[in-house]
């Protein structure tokens, strides 16, 4: 598996993904205290969809491509809004929706290990004084950065699945960021080619620890040779997020699905530990 950022930026998995950031962002701005950001895998910030990589794929078409016109509100609205600011053709990864919803006491750090992808992710970040760009390994990173001097934030986990124990690899990871920073929110990004796969992933990051956390999972139908199915473990959501989730849900499924003839995206908001 690959799913470097490039290759499917703007798709129907990074659109579900960059709502929930935007939605749980929107919660850390309800209290003037400061809070932290760290991406660790955070690619080049900014993607031109007539690039070679985007343009090979065209996954953008089945994604951010169907959502033009689309009225909206809360998260969803402002991801749009985010979205639009950056010009025609262009998409904005993680770091840079993060980066635009950042406060003067806030502070991002955006970590990206491919020299390429980090030289341009620093020149996108630029503008934003409280944004910083590291090039490193964002597993490595992520546990000598916790907890952030503010003990708030959010920790934005989006492997490209490029090794084949990217699974174990990110569960163990995500048990030793709990416990160094056990009340921060985490959200977590996967692809799930078996859903089997994806469920014992899962099972073995909550058994690590967690004590609340639900995941976000989106499938397209019918299915075909490209990913058409993703989630998002989040640990400790905020007030509110399932209901913001499901609500954008509502408008995204008729609109990300549909593929060749088939029925809307089914997106599942499931709780996989404790309740809200």
């Amino acid at each position: 598996m690959n799913y470097r950022h490039g290759y499917h930026a703007g798709n129907f998995a990074d659109v579900i993904k960059h709502v929930a950031l935007v939605a749980i962002l929107q919660h850390l701005r309800k209290k003037d205290s400061a809070f932290a950001v760290i991406d660790t895998h955070a690619g080049r910030g900014l993607y031109d969809l007539r690039d070679s990589p985007s343009r090979a794929t065209g996954e953008a078409e089945g994604g951010i491509a169907r959502l033009a016109g689309l009225a909206a509100e809360g998260a969803l609205e402002t991801y749009l809004d985010l979205v639009s600011e950056c010009g025609a053709q262009r998409y904005p990864g993680s770091p840079l929706i993060a980066a635009k919803l950042l406060r003067p006491q806030d502070r991002l750090t955006a970590i990206e290990k491919h020299p390429e992808e980090a030289a341009v992710l620093k020149d996108v970040l630029a503008p934003f004084h409280n944004a910083t760009t590291e090039a490193a390994d964002g597993y490595v990173r992520l546990i000598r950065l916790l907890p952030p001097p503010s003990r708030r934030g959010l920790i934005l986990i989006d492997p490209p699945f490029e090794a084949t124990d990217e699974y174990e690899v990110l569960a163990r990871t995500l048990a030793a960021a709990v416990r160094k920073f056990a009340t921060g929110i985490y959200e977590v990004w996967y692809p799930i080619k078996s859903q089997g796969a994806a469920d014992a992933f899962i099972g073995e990051a909550l058994a690590g620890g967690i004590a609340k956390a639900l995941t976000v999972e989106i499938a397209l139908t019918p299915s075909s040779d490209r990913m058409t199915r993703a989630g998002l473990l989040v640990v400790n959501p905020p007030y509110g997020f399932t209901e913001q989730m499901q609500r954008a849900a509502m408008l995204l499924a008729p609109r990300l699905g549909g593929l060749a003839g088939g029925e809307p995206a089914d997106i599942r908001v499931t709780w996989r530990a404790g309740s809200q």
